[in-house]
């Protein structure tokens, strides 16, 4: 009766829909199934923090992900406060226990050899948009820039004579982003392709046939369009070729810091990630390699 009295509670009360009450009845029903293993005289209301902490040792040795094993967790947690509101057990029983840590995906990123193959065997076109397209790829993958920064780049952002590029991140934050020659060269050959269509001064650096502002939405599309063409990654973003340069720095022995300050980033523990996927692929180079492995 307390299982179904909370369940009405839920549905009555809070408002819970059919399916959220669904979930929750499977999860004390699974939690009830594992008492009954462990003892057939355990009941609910006998249950204290070292069942609890046994039934998520018994999920995750089940293969269940952390993520479901903490939502199976919340679903106890809320059925023991319930019960402790209404005066049918003194303690909480899932009060101190604590569910398992949800690991941080790592970043998707291209392969070096993939964003080669995209930039130098790729048929862009030669018209204005393919020159464009391209340009605006390499300069993610070059620079490590936000998309919103590329979008709102103008052209005085942009000095050549000491090939830096100054960007505007998260809130107003300006920083300096040094890029090479053949960058420079590529640049160059698209501004001369832009001002031949936009008379006048354009709205920003990167922008339409018609003269008009790139929207961010327009160039989350141009760059997942071509991706498409070399990886078969289920992100193909912007924020994937800004992943896939800070991978590439620390590949080639880039000081973290410095990768740090070129991605704009608060703090060093938000670049940190990416030394775990440069890990990753020592560890695959390692396995495929090594005769021990």
């Amino acid at each position: 009766m307390l299982k179904e009295s909370f369940l009405e509670y839920l549905e009555l009360e809070k408002n819970y829909s059919d399916k959220t009450v669904i979930s929750y009845e499977s999860d004390l029903r699974e939690f009830e199934e594992y008492l009954k293993g462990v003892s057939e005289d355990l009941g609910l209301l006998a249950v204290d923090a070292d069942l609890v902490r046994g039934w998520v040792v018994s999920l995750m040795d089940r293969g269940f992900a952390s993520t479901s094993v903490n939502r199976k967790l919340s679903s106890l947690r809320s059925f023991y406060r319930y019960l402790l509101k209404r005066g049918y057990v003194t303690a909480d029983p899932v009060a101190k226990v604590q569910g398992p840590k949800v690991k941080k995906p790592l970043p998707v990123f291209v392969k070096e050899a993939d964003m080669d193959r995209l930039l130098d065997q790729t048929d862009f076109g030669s018209g204005f948009e393919g020159v464009r397209d391209r340009l605006i790829i390499e300069t993610f993958y070059l620079t490590g820039m936000r998309r919103s920064e590329l979008v709102n780049l103008k052209d005085g952002d942009v000095d050549f004579s000491a090939c830096v590029i100054k960007v505007t991140g998260k809130r107003n934050k300006q920083r300096l982003i040094p890029f090479a020659e053949q960058l420079k060269e590529d640049l160059l050959l698209y501004l001369s392709l832009r001002n031949e269509i936009c008379a006048g001064a354009c709205e920003a650096f990167f922008v339409r046939k018609d003269g008009r502002m790139l929207t961010p939405v327009a160039v989350y599309l141009l760059v997942k369009r071509n991706l498409a063409k070399v990886v078969t990654l289920k992100k193909k973003s912007p924020h994937v070729l800004r992943h896939s340069f800070a991978t590439s720095m620390l590949n080639h022995d880039a000081e973290i810091e410095a990768v740090k300050e070129l991605l704009g980033h608060e703090n060093l523990m938000a670049t940190e990630i990416y030394t775990h996927t440069t890990f990753e692929e020592l560890k695959k180079v390692y396995e495929q390699a090594h005769p021990r492995a």
